[in-house]
C-alpha cells in the first residue's frame, strides 16, 4: 500500500484485497504452478491440464501476471516467477496449502465476521455447526490441507526461532501439539545431545513418523498420543507450545499451561511461541491474525505481553523473558514460579 496514493484509493485497494487472495487461491487449487514447473505453457494447454474453461483461465492468468505471480513470454505462454514458485506443491516452503486453506473455510468464516462482532460468538461454529478442530476431524481432506498449511508457516518461522533461542543444555524437549514434528525435528538436528517427545492427538501423531525419519531423528524422538487438556508427558526439560495457546480462550489456555507445569516439576521451562500484539497503533500482523482467531476459533486470540504475563502467573509460571524474532513471532519463556 503506497501512502502517497489518495486516501480514497488506499481504502479501495484495502476493500478489494480479497480479489487478490481469491485469485491466488484459484491458482493454488487448480495446481497451475505445478503444471508450469517444467517450463512455460500456453493458456489452452493449461486449460486442458486443469480441466478449466480456457477464456476464463486466461483472464485469471492475465490478472496474476499483473501481480507478479506469473509472467508471460513473448510468444504468449505463461511461466512461473520467483513468487509463483512458492505455489508449487513440491518446493521447500511451499505456500500452496496455505493459499487453499485461506480460500476455503477461512474465507467463508471471514465472510461472517459481522456475526461474530454482533454476538461475541465464533463465525466458523455458526457456519459449520461445530468447532474447527471437530470439523477437521470429520473432513480428512481439509485436515490434510490444514496440516500442510501449518508446515508452510513453520518453514518461515522455525529458522527465526532457531536463530533467536539457544536450546543447548535441554536433555528432553516435549513438543506439545507439535503436529508432524517440524520444529522438534529441526531442534534435534541442531542439538544432537537432546531427546524429544512429540505429543499430539493420535490421528495427527500417526502421520509424523515419515518426517522424523527423513530428518534422521526418529531414534531420539518418542511419539505420544493424547489430549493436552488431560495430561502431557512427564519429565521434559522444556515444553514447546507453538501456535497452540492462541487457539484458546484464557481458561482453556491456562489449563494447557497448568498441565505442562505439573508435568515438568520444578526445574523445567515452558516455551510459548506466538505472535505478541505490540503496544501502540502501528501496523502489526498479530492484530489481523487476532481477527482470524476471532472468526475461526472459539475463544482464540492473540495477546499482548501483559496478557501473557497474567496467563503464565495463573498457570504457575513466571514470564522470564520474551525473545522477538524477525518473523513476527516471539518465544515467551516461562519458568516455574
Amino acid at each position: 500500500m503506497a501512502p502517497s496514493l489518495p486516501p480514497q484509493i488506499q481504502l479501495l485497494q484495502m476493500a478489494t484485497a480479497n480479489w487478490v487472495s481469491q485469485s491466488i487461491y484459484a491458482a493454488a487449487k487448480l495446481g497451475l504452478a505445478d503444471q508450469l514447473q517444467a517450463g512455460p505453457q500456453s493458456c489452452d494447454r493449461l486449460a486442458e491440464l486443469t480441466h478449466t474453461h480456457a477464456p476464463f483461465l486466461y483472464r485469471l492468468l492475465r490478472a496474476l501476471v499483473s501481480l507478479g505471480v506469473f509472467s508471460q513470454t513473448s510468444t504468449g505462454e505463461f511461466a512461473l516467477t520467483p513468487v509463483g514458485e512458492f505455489l508449487r506443491s513440491d518446493v521447500p516452503g511451499s505456500l500452496r496449502a496455505m493459499a487453499v486453506m485461506q480460500g476455503e473455510e477461512h474465507y467463508h468464516a471471514w465472510g461472517d465476521i459481522v456475526y461474530s462482532l454482533q454476538t461475541g460468538e465464533n463465525a466458523f461454529n455458526h457456519l459449520y455447526g461445530m468447532d474447527i478442530f471437530t470439523y477437521l476431524g470429520q473432513h480428512p481432506a481439509s485436515a490434510q490441507i490444514f496440516d500442510q498449511a501449518m508446515t508452510s508457516f513453520s518453514s518461515i518461522e522455525i529458522p527465526a526461532v532457531m536463530a533467536a533461542y539457544d536450546f543447548s543444555g535441554l536433555h528432553t524437549i516435549v513438543d506439545v501439539a507439535g503436529g508432524h514434528g517440524s520444529l522438534l525435528a529441526t531442534i534435534l538436528q541442531a542439538y544432537p545431545q537432546s531427546q524429544g517427545i512429540l505429543f499430539d492427538q493420535e490421528a495427527v501423531i500417526a502421520g509424523a513418523q515419515p518426517q522424523l525419519t527423513q530428518a534422521g531423528v526418529l531414534d531420539r524422538c518418542q511419539l505420544v498420543g493424547g489430549s493436552f487438556f488431560e495430561t502431557v508427558p512427564d519429565g521434559g526439560d522444556a515444553y514447546l507450545l507453538k501456535h497452540i495457546v492462541h487457539d484458546w480462550g484464557d481458561e482453556a489456555a491456562i489449563a494447557i499451561l497448568k498441565n505442562c507445569r505439573q508435568a515438568m516439576g520444578n526445574s523445567g521451562k515452558v516455551l510459548v511461541i506466538e505472535q505478541v500484539i505490540p503496544p501502540g497503533n502501528g501496523p502489526a500482523t498479530a492484530k489481523l491474525l487476532d481477527l482470524n482467531m476471532m472468526v475461526m476459533c472459539s475463544g482464540g486470540k492473540e495477546r499482548t505481553a501483559a496478557e501473557y504475563q497474567i496467563l503464565f502467573e495463573q498457570a504457575g509460571f513466571h514470564l522470564n523473558r520474551i525473545i522477538s524474532t524477525p518473523a513476527e513471532i516471539s518465544v515467551l519463556e516461562g519458568i516455574p514460579a
